[in-house]
């Protein structure tokens, strides 16, 4: 995967108002995975673009009345079938992690990459999404290397909060991947 100016070259990009500059231009140094599905549950359609470019309809579903408000957004998106999506510039602060701590240090946000997976806390993700997630966080540690020591889920820096990515990820999945195109590319 190439970069251009924070954007993922091959991603399809839906800018979101819902970002703004890092302190003092801090370099991401935290990875985050978190999971969405809008409406809760259901897989593909608009929504998600939607609410992280603050137009969500808040009369298209229920549940959207209670979420319309929110000012909210991640860096990308990988959804079910592998199409990553970008909102935010990876060197920009996204507003993904909320009231957050990890290893002590609060606002997440500050100094995080969020990476959405589309699922739920308790269905399988996909082959193709850890694939991709992986190759992501690949590219990523090409710029800002302390990444590789520091990745959690959302429920792990708001565990109060929030659930997410949820039992269903598999960690050790994921880096049993992570690790193997790192041997790749080493050797």
């Amino acid at each position: 995967m190439q970069l251009e100016h924070g954007w993922l070259v091959d991603a399809r990009h839906v800018p979101s108002p819902h970002h703004d500059c890092r302190p003092e231009d801090e370099a991401p140094s935290l990875l985050v995975v978190h999971n969405i599905s809008l409406p809760p549950g259901e897989f593909g359609g608009p929504w998600i673009d939607a609410l992280f470019a603050g137009t969500i309809d808040p009369d298209a579903h229920p549940f959207f009345a209670d979420i319309a408000h929110l000012r909210v957004s991640a860096h990308c998106l990988i959804r079910r079938d592998g199409e990553i999506v970008q909102y935010v510039p990876f060197d920009k602060r996204a507003w993904h992690a909320g009231v957050s701590c990890y290893q002590g240090r609060e606002r997440c946000n500050d100094f995080s990459i969020g990476i959405e997976l589309e699922g739920t806390d308790t269905l399988p993700y996909t082959d193709v999404q850890y694939q991709q997630l992986v190759a992501v966080t690949h590219t990523l540690m090409g710029l800002y290397p302390a990444i590789a020591q520091h990745i959690t889920g959302h429920s792990d820096i708001a565990p109060q909060r929030k659930t997410d990515p949820g039992p269903a990820f598999d960690w050790q999945r994921f880096r049993t991947l992570f690790t193997a195109l790192s041997d790749k590319e080493m050797t």
